[in-house]
């Protein structure tokens, strides 16, 4: 293992932003499935031989790839993906600590979307971790242009992350329908406080919701765009097959699986997720105009 050497895996727009900025201060190698015309592209190997890891894949993909790829040699490891597992409805930190310690791996959270971090614009993150060594170690690697914090409430982060996505789909269906700002505002705070009530049941701190982790990524996500969810959102209220939307898009829209895992955890736990529940029932096919009845009934 090559001592303080850093490479992100993953090199879709997240990954390719954040090695462009972890690249500003040091040297930082990227890998993929695919060859990538990028500088520094390395195959996985040589990845994986850094003393730090960078994890930007998507989030269904990660225990399969974990599998098949990964070898613990002591690598401190920051996770980039958002999500929870659709098929077993467990964090993405819990599938980690099958291969990692917790004292060797964190999470990032925060509003950030890629094509501004690679244009080098002013945000902020939040790094995740029991260990604040871990965080002493990587903060550093950061560029001046990202100011990062240290939070311990590694399930609030993971809760916060992954749900966002869901409730931008949700504002995408808004925006799309033309219900209007009044609305899209309300479904958004009352997302928030949705977000917060499930984040609780697993154990989150309820200020991780009203920081950058929650509030700060559910209002960037899901008031714009250049949000995927969001574009989601806006391809269901045009009555588009899910299918065809996600072609399009030609990118992971995490809050798509996400939607089915916290479905199911709702219903298995009893917790109380209106929103989340009807965009789920949306994408199975429902279509957003009864979901909006059923909303403004219940």
């Amino acid at each position: 293992m090559k001592n303080n050497s850093i490479a992100v895996i993953g090199a879709g727009k997240w990954g390719q932003a954040l090695h462009f900025a972890l690249s500003q201060k040091q040297e930082c190698l990227i890998t993929s499935r695919t060859k990538r015309d990028i500088k520094n592209f390395v195959d996985l190997k040589t990845a994986l031989d850094c003393e730090y890891l960078i994890i930007a894949i998507p989030a269904q993909e990660i225990r399969s790839w974990l599998k098949e790829n990964f070898d613990f040699k002591g690598q401190k490891i920051l996770v980039a993906s958002k999500g929870i597992e659709a098929s077993s409805g467990q964090f993405l930190n819990d599938i980690y600590a099958d291969f990692v310690p917790d004292e060797n791996i964190g999470f990032i959270s925060g509003p950030s979307f890629a094509a501004e971090v690679i244009k080098g614009l002013p945000c902020a993150l939040v790094l995740n971790s029991y260990s604040i060594k871990l965080y002493n170690e990587f903060s550093p690697f950061f560029p001046n242009f990202i100011k990062t914090y240290y939070s311990t409430d590694v399930i609030g982060a993971e809760v916060a992350g992954a749900y966002k996505n869901v409730l931008a789909i949700a504002s995408g269906i808004c925006e799309g329908l033309n219900l209007g700002k009044n609305a899209q505002a309300s479904l958004i705070a009352r997302g928030l406080v949705e977000m917060q009530r499930f984040g609780k049941y697993f154990g989150a701190k309820k200020s991780s919701f009203l920081g950058l982790s929650g509030a700060g990524d559910l209002f960037l996500t899901a008031n714009s765009t250049m949000s995927r969810n969001f574009r989601v959102g806006l391809g269901l209220a045009a009555n588009k097959n899910l299918q065809t939307i996600l072609d399009e898009l030609g990118e992971v829209a995490e809050g798509v699986k996400t939607a089915q895992a916290i479905w199911n955890l709702s219903q298995k736990h009893g917790i109380y997720t209106p929103i989340a529940n009807e965009v789920y029932e949306i994408l199975k096919g429902k279509t957003p105009q009864e979901s909006l009845k059923d909303l403004l009934r219940n």
